[in-house]
């Protein structure tokens, strides 16, 4: 197959914007998070992330998916895909949560990038050698370009690899939650939850879109933002939505129905980062979490869910954010708090009724292999 009609599979319509190499033929876009920044001829240098005025999101992903039927050639099979993530990024830690959940961990490998990484790519430092075990890789950019080469985006986490031939699958974080619901369920343990049950997908796809738009990425337009104008503007209508959710949570236990949902783990990833990240450095601070009670309850609550704040490392995702991001912080000196012992403390969330998974059961306790050190976490 050639460049150009790979490029088509991969991005209906836009294979034009590629050259035979690989390269866009115009300046690269805005950047997605989490990714490794703007490209250059010193890869040795850290990325940067704030360009003037408004911080756009770069949503062009490989929209590739894995399927039960294989109608894009990619079929559920176990064993044969490694999903790529890191701790440190929300968007990955939400694969992470729902593989769990689903009991996934028999059929779907996890690769685990480390906290930090230069312009070039996220990497596997924390394995042996610093190569992936069943990749064989460092860098998680070769995967990219063994699928397109020179890709000409943000190299990404959560990505799903292909491991017989290496290439990235997708990277779509959004949609790959999604599948795992829906697509890989032969493969789900007895008793897994329905994330994502089709009577309620209308109304978890309108709560999604309000929390991706004003939460999830709001607390990057906060932090990104090139202008003052632009800062005030995300930091207005972030706050204005997390008062929505604490009206809406107020009275219900999840945000859609009386069990946790594909919508609670997507705002879960962002809150339980607010007051260790995003309150500070992307100065999204008129309240921390711990001082919106509704809030900080729930978040409490989904964190001491098993699935939930086993899957979280405060150490990875206070060094990725205070040592990446340099241009936010030149010191990438990495703050010592917030206490997080309080994140066990009692949430009595119970009181509103609700079943954590429907008629399904908990998670079992992480692999060994899998789980976040003793000294990174509470749980």
């Amino acid at each position: 197959m050639g460049f150009e009609s790979l490029i088509g599979r991969i991005y209906p319509g836009r294979a034009a914007e590629w050259n035979s190499r690989g390269r866009r033929a115009a300046t690269p876009g805005p950047r997605s998070i989490c990714e490794t920044g703007r490209v250059s001829a010193t890869p040795s240098e850290n990325a940067t992330y704030i360009e003037p005025g408004e911080f756009k999101r770069d949503t062009n992903y490989i929209t590739t998916r894995v399927t039960a039927d294989g109608r894009d050639g990619y079929p559920v099979e176990p064993g044969r895909y490694r999903l790529i993530a890191a701790r440190a990024c929300p968007w990955a830690n939400r694969t992470i949560i729902v593989r769990r959940l689903l009991g996934l961990e028999d059929v779907l490998s996890l690769g685990l990038c480390g906290p930090t990484h230069d312009k070039r790519s996220w990497t596997f430092d924390l394995d042996p050698g610093g190569v992936d075990p069943v990749l064989g890789i460092h860098f998680l950019q070769d995967a990219y370009f063994a699928r397109v080469p020179d890709y000409p985006r943000g190299i990404t986490v959560p990505a799903l690899v292909d491991v017989p031939t290496g290439q990235v699958v997708t990277n779509d974080y959004a949609q790959l939650t999604l599948d795992f619901s829906t697509e890989w369920t032969r493969y789900h343990r007895p008793g897994a939850p329905q994330l994502y049950p089709e009577a309620l997908r209308e109304e978890i796809d309108t709560v999604n879109r309000r929390v991706y738009t004003e939460v999830n990425n709001g607390v990057y337009r906060c932090g990104f933002a090139g202008a003052q104008d632009a800062y005030d503007a995300a930091y207005d209508r972030l706050f204005t939505a997390l008062d929505w959710l604490s009206e809406r949570l107020a009275t219900q236990r999840y945000l859609v129905s009386d069990t946790i949902t594909e919508a609670d783990v997507r705002l879960f990833t962002t809150l339980v980062r607010f007051d260790a990240v995003y309150h500070g450095h992307f100065k999204c601070n008129r309240n921390k979490l711990t001082e919106l009670p509704v809030l900080w309850a729930y978040a409490r609550d989904l964190f001491q869910t098993p699935g939930f704040g086993d899957t979280v490392d405060f150490t990875q995702i206070k060094q990725h954010y205070y040592i990446v991001h340099a241009d936010i912080n030149p010191t990438r000196i990495v703050p010592k708090g917030p206490d997080l012992s309080n994140w066990l403390t009692p949430h009595g969330r119970e009181e509103l009724g609700g079943r954590p998974f429907g008629d399904g059961t908990p998670p079992p306790p992480p692999r060994a292999a899998e789980r976040v050190p003793a000294d990174h976490t509470p749980a």
